[in-house]
């Protein structure tokens, strides 16, 4: 692993980002690829994302799929708790347990999405970080607040790697914090 400090690795990973462009719509994007193949990044992004919330004590880390599964994992390791996978769509796929879910408000394709997870993963006396790739409408975001509200649980916000919200509010309401907001790369 590089000895670089967080700033270093926070310059890296600026001059290694770069937007793209979907050729069937047209849409920005950005593809994070370059960041999960370099293993300074990998080995660090955890703490980068965990930083902000570790003095607030989370008891666990949640992330909807798929990005979040990746940077929900990598900040519980920093954090040194569990983590619990939120899933889009959400169905008991592969077994019969009774689920808790939750609607969300358009996401940044428009869409109204379905999030949930097992009941019982996360319990009223947790303390949840929500983590994700980047935030744009905040949707997503949202509905995992009102999820962890729902279980009767303690948000403690929302950590992402890039802070893409097209509405300020919601910075606050969520407790929004991220390694890069979008016009810094």
């Amino acid at each position: 692993m590089h000895s670089d400090g967080p700033d270093d690795l926070r310059r890296r990973m600026a001059e290694s980002f770069a937007w793209k462009t979907s050729p069937g719509t047209g849409n920005q994007y950005f593809n994070l690829y370059t960041w999960w193949r370099d293993p300074d990044i990998v080995g660090t992004v955890g703490d980068l994302l965990a930083a902000p919330f570790r003095e607030a004590g989370p008891t666990v880390v949640i992330g909807p799929s798929a990005s979040g599964y990746i940077t929900g994992v990598l900040a519980a390791t920093s954090l040194s708790v569990g983590f619990c996978p939120v899933r889009k769509d959400a169905a008991p796929s592969f077994d019969t347990d009774p689920w808790i879910t939750v609607t969300s408000p358009p996401d940044y394709k428009d869409r109204h999405l379905e999030l949930g997870l097992p009941k019982g993963l996360i319990r009223p006396g947790d303390r949840v970080l929500a983590v994700d790739d980047l935030i744009d409408s905040g949707g997503q975001l949202l509905a995992l607040q009102r999820l962890v509200e729902t279980i009767g649980a303690t948000w403690l916000g929302a950590s992402v790697l890039i802070d893409n919200l097209k509405e300020p509010r919601l910075r606050r309401q969520l407790n929004l914090k991220a390694v890069f907001h979008s016009r810094d790369l």
